[in-house]
């Protein structure tokens, strides 16, 4: 699909709307007939500590603000053997973006813990997870090296960075990314090819609402289509919508429509026939079922345990009722690892640690061994 044909259906009016999203899931169903998938997951907040200033975040906070932690060794193992307990098989690290890099006092934790960054500190904390529980790290760091994103994937069978968007402009004063050197489309895009070249399985996505325009969520999606057909790494593409919050700067800008999200959904389903899409569920609830219909086949991390530490205004919707709502789709609901059937070869053809525990939560087809 062309650009301009893709800019044109994710403009479409109500009255061609049935048609992109049956075009939309007969794509999906040539794709993944069957099921919709999800993963059982703990969030991991490892450190809110960020040095980014993004209009949108209430995740993010600085030394001395109200809520800013840096979680030990200790709490990351509780929460690790408790989502085990719970039937999780993957361990989601969110973290800010290097935030040594502005504050000192980070750096002072990091030398109270032994560490020299908190890169070093979030590998250590992967490899413990790895080797002390049943669950699978999935990191989110932010930008990375090529020698970063060779060490994260010797103790994570997955990592990921959201693209978010291609549109430059969203840096300047006043907009969404104003302050936030590390959202820099470019070097996003460079995080991301750098996975690709080392066949590292990826999660990468748009943030609808941010103040890009249609043509801008078309081009996102391009680009990430341009380095998977490169690179074949892109193992899943989040479609997430903003969500409106109180305290934020961006508060008082409007939330994408359920609309926009089934366009968008539908025209990057169209775009990349063979990649999964997914859209969390909790924000577009009550309505997130109506998301099926767009060509989503997975729900994305849902955590029976921790909240949303990143949107916690907006729980998960509790599993027996995603499972529910999903069959009256007429799709089963099927639990995954964070890293999708397709690319488990990538991840247990050498030997060590984490070969082994992946193949050890894997069923025979890949997914995950526990009962969903």
């Amino acid at each position: 699909m062309s650009r301009q044909a893709a800019s044109q259906l994710i403009r479409c009016d109500e009255s061609e709307l049935p048609q992109l999203l049956s075009t939309a899931m007969e794509a999906r169903l040539r794709f993944k007939p069957g099921f919709i998938t999800y993963s059982r997951k703990v969030f991991i907040p490892l450190t809110n500590l960020c040095r980014d200033y993004c209009g949108y975040c209430t995740f993010r906070r600085d030394p001395g603000q109200p809520g800013a932690h840096t979680m030990t060794p200790d709490e990351v193992l509780e929460v690790a053997r408790a989502g085990e307990r719970m039937g999780c098989t993957e361990a989601l690290f969110s973290l800010g973006d290097k935030p040594e890099l502005v504050f000192p006092e980070m750096r002072e934790t990091l030398c109270r813990l032994g560490y020299k960054s908190t890169l070093h500190y979030l590998e250590a904390m992967c490899e413990l997870v790895l080797r002390e529980t049943t669950l699978l790290p999935h990191p989110n760091p932010g930008l990375m090296s090529a020698e970063w994103i060779a060490r994260l994937a010797k103790v994570s069978p997955s990592m990921g960075l959201m693209l978010e968007t291609t549109n430059a402009s969203l840096l300047a004063a006043g907009a969404a990314h104003d302050n936030a050197p590390d959202k820099i489309p470019a070097k996003r895009l460079h995080t991301i090819e750098e996975a690709g070249k080392q066949n590292v399985p990826f999660t990468t996505g748009l943030l609808i609402g941010i103040g890009e325009s249609l043509e801008d969520r078309v081009d996102t999606l391009l680009a990430i289509r341009d380095l998977h057909r490169r690179y074949g790494h892109i193992q899943e593409v989040i479609i997430q919508n903003f969500r409106a919050k109180p305290e934020i700067p961006m508060s008082d800008r409007p939330e994408p429509t359920q609309g926009e999200m089934m366009r968008t959904i539908a025209v990057a389903r169209l775009l990349m026939p063979d990649v999964n899409i997914q859209a969390p569920p909790n924000l577009s609830a009550p309505y997130y079922d109506e998301l099926l219909d767009a060509g989503i086949n997975d729900w994305g991390g849902i955590s029976p345990l921790t909240p949303d530490f990143i949107n916690p205004e907006k729980p998960w919707p509790h599993l027996a009722q995603l499972r529910l709502r999903t069959e009256a789709k007429g799709f089963p609901l099927r639990q995954r690892l964070p890293v999708y059937p397709e690319f488990l070869p990538a991840v247990t053809a050498g030997e060590g640690l984490l070969s082994e525990k992946v193949k050890s939560a894997a069923d025979r087809e890949g997914y995950a061994r526990r009962p969903a």
